[in-house]
């Protein structure tokens, strides 16, 4: 039988479809949540308002809880924000990683990401064996290496200290997610909301490496129960254009993709303006100077070895982009994006 489980950042993309995963399984789920409850109401979990930035809040959170999944953080698209990814992400993990070894936890699995680790070289595959970014490895990166990567390496190396503390910890190191239940809606989530109202003039050349949300939940899981302690899992699913997402969006809502994808230093010349379409739109920036350097990113990301170990199996592209266009329509976020 399995006991209590806690869920930091329960209210977020990823914690709204683990939750439900978790309680699929009759799992016993208590959330830690700071401000927004959305993605949570109607379902059958103790609410537990607090701050991980806040130790006392974490105390209170773990009584009596077994396992500890850790997805709250500060995400940044900005080169300005270290102040706050640095409280939330580096010191926040490290109260989490200090209440677990108080509070007796058994497990903790920690939601890292694929920025938290070099992408260079570009002629091999990214893979758990890459080295955490690190700004003293190149004077001349040091600036290029936005916040959000930083602060996400640095709390991996949070954990990776409390493991050599004792505790029982896994990391998940996920890529660039899509999915249900976004109901903030995340970044990606809201780029493809405005690509579905035909709200992006123009691409960018470049792409990521997408995957279900779904899938990364499941992957957590299983993690949870057979990972060896200390182990690390890329999360991935397949790398596509941006301008390869804008044709899956059109073919879903009838609407034709934007004809234009830019190069990415042309991009990186009219960011500004980039800024002030997307206050015309209403919306977060779509690119900025740390997207545009994530567009730049290693396109080849293996996940084996969660293949390997946890029979991790990421679902096509095409289906998660059909799954999130039909959710954001059911919500009302989609009003307008048919031609």
């Amino acid at each position: 039988m399995h006991g209590k489980v806690l869920v930091t950042g329960a209210s977020g993309l990823v914690g709204g479809n683990l939750v439900r995963s978790l309680l699929a399984q009759g799992r016993e789920v208590r959330t830690l949540v700071h401000t927004d409850r959305q993605a949570l109401h109607g379902l059958d979990v103790e609410i537990v308002s607090g701050d991980i930035r806040n130790p006392e809040t974490l105390e209170r959170a773990m009584l009596g809880v077994e396992v500890v999944y850790h997805l709250a953080g500060s995400i940044s698209l900005s080169m300005d924000s270290w102040a706050d990814v640095e409280a939330v992400n580096r010191l926040g993990t490290q109260h989490v990683v200090t209440a677990c070894l108080q509070s007796g936890v058994r497990r903790l699995v920690y939601f890292s990401s694929i920025s938290a680790l070099r992408q260079e070289p570009f002629d091999q595959p990214v893979d758990e064996n890459r080295p955490l970014v690190d700004e003293s490895q190149s004077v001349n990166m040091v600036n290029a290496i936005p916040p959000y990567d930083r602060s996400k390496a640095q709390a991996e190396r949070e954990v990776l200290a409390g493991i050599a503390r004792g505790l029982d910890a896994v990391i998940l190191q996920p890529t660039a997610m899509l999915g249900p239940y976004d109901f903030k809606p995340s970044y990606l989530g809201q780029a493809l909301i405005l690509l579905a109202r035909g709200r992006i003039p123009a691409l960018v050349q470049g792409g990521f490496d997408w995957v279900d949300v779904r899938d990364v939940a499941a992957g957590a899981l299983q993690a949870e129960q057979t990972a060896p302690r200390g182990s690390r899992y890329l999360l991935g699913g397949s790398w596509y254009s941006l301008r390869k997402v804008a044709a899956l969006v059109a073919s879903e809502v009838g609407r034709a993709a934007p004809l234009f994808a830019v190069p990415i230093w042309l991009a990186d010349t009219f960011a500004p303006l980039m800024l002030l379409l997307a206050r015309f739109n209403g919306s977060a920036p779509i690119y900025t100077q740390v997207t545009l350097r994530a567009l730049r990113g290693n396109p080849q990301v293996s996940h084996a070895r969660a293949a390997r170990d946890l029979g991790y199996v990421p679902r096509p592209l095409a289906e998660t982009v059909h799954d999130a266009l039909a959710w954001f329509s059911d919500h009302g976020y989609l009003a307008g994006s048919r031609s």
